[in-house]
């Protein structure tokens, strides 16, 4: 079983000078591009929020003592833990429901079968599902059968490995080597996605990479005018047409124009869609198409955004998009403030598929790269 790898890159400077954006309404391509769609999307989007609201601004530090404790080096050891202390923050009521309910079970009890039959509940209930939860539990029964869990914190670590386990054996992370590396970004209406793909810009932008946003969403009302505001917030430029244009085209000419101007990477748009509508879906197969037909082996990576807030249908969304285009990894939003964060053991477990990044809060800082030990650590 593969390691569960996670791409990380020193943080390279911002460019410095702002990308102008291209044309409001890009030419099509004369011959390869495909012709204008005839499909018509059956459901309306719900909109999105047009921007994320600024990081609420910090509180001027209390004195510092007399005598202080050395401080790590810059950009490193600070900044995990801030992130880390925020992670666990934000995922306190996923922790009441798998901690606290652990507290609660083993206080003054004998950690037995009947103790982790209720415990086995526990954890379907916060939504790892029936097949994870009952692979874990199975594994629990061989070490209480050994008397090696005598308390509910010998209980716990011994979940909380387990949980890592199952995280770290997902399919790795796609490379992202490619110049330039095309990213497509698939989802239902609602989860958050194109506020998702701007702050995915500003993540990468941050690494050094010069990236370029493509607004294939050519169907929701002011999606794309959304996506521009994103795009001149992260200093990136941006290919799009008039709604209700081809959303193959525009990603065709997105390849093109990053192939013309050096961008490094392309992240695409796609139009929210229930993932039943089998039209809808065909219309994302064709846009997979076409970018493999611009440029080899593109999309490098296909990204399905999914709301922690949904639990177990979840799970039904990335299994009928993994059939539509293969997806490569997860990025998993509105996790702060849900009981049903355990849907992240689930998704790793049932799809074998990597949860790259997670959304904590609304700030334009608040996507991350997944850890799999620091989650385990948060719910614990």
């Amino acid at each position: 079983m593969a390691l569960f790898n996670f791409w990380k890159k020193k943080s390279g400077p911002a460019e410095t000078a702002a990308e102008e954006s291209l044309a409001s309404e890009a030419m099509p391509s004369a011959t390869d591009a495909p012709p204008p769609s005839s499909e018509t999307h059956e459901a309306a989007e719900a909109t999105e929020a047009a921007t994320s609201p600024e990081p609420a601004a910090s509180a001027d530090p209390e004195p510092a003592p007399v005598a202080q404790e050395p401080e790590a080096a810059p950009d490193q050891e600070p900044r995990k833990k801030g992130f880390f202390a925020r992670m666990a923050e934000r995922l306190s009521k996923t922790r009441e429901r798998i901690s606290g309910s652990i507290d609660r079970l083993t206080l003054g009890r004998k950690i037995d079968d009947e103790l982790l039959d209720e415990l086995e509940e526990v954890l379907v209930t916060a939504d790892l599902g029936v097949k994870t939860a009952t692979s874990l539990i199975e594994g629990l029964r061989g070490q209480v059968r050994r008397q090696e869990l005598k308390d509910g914190e010998a209980l716990k670590r011994a979940l909380r490995a387990g949980i890592e386990s199952v995280l770290s054996q997902a399919a790795p992370a796609p490379s992202r080597e490619r110049n330039p590396h095309v990213i497509m970004v698939v989802g239902v209406n609602g989860v958050g996605k194109t506020t998702t793909i701007g702050k995915l810009a500003h993540y990468f932008s941050l690494q050094g990479r010069k990236v370029l946003l493509g607004a294939c969403d050519t169907f929701r009302a002011a999606a794309s005018e959304q996506l521009e505001v994103w795009a001149q917030r992260v200093n990136a430029p941006i290919v799009r047409q008039q709604a209700g244009a081809d959303p193959s085209a525009v990603a065709f000419d997105s390849v093109e124009a990053a192939l013309n101007r050096g961008r490094d990477l392309v992240i695409i748009d796609t139009a929210g869609r229930l993932h039943t509508k089998v039209n809808l879906m065909d219309e994302l197969k064709k846009v997979h198409r076409v970018l493999g037909k611009r440029l080899e082996g593109a999309p490098h990576e296909v990204l399905l955004v999914l709301d922690a807030t949904t639990g177990q249908n979840a799970i039904s969304q990335a299994k009928l998009f993994n059939q539509a285009v293969p997806l490569d990894g997860i990025v998993l939003t509105k996790l702060d403030g849900t009981a049903k964060g355990g849907v992240v053991v689930a998704i790793a477990a049932e799809l074998n598929l990597p949860i790259l990044f997670v959304g904590l809060g609304e700030g334009i800082d608040d996507l991350k790269p997944f850890d799999p030990q620091d989650f385990a650590a948060a719910i614990f």
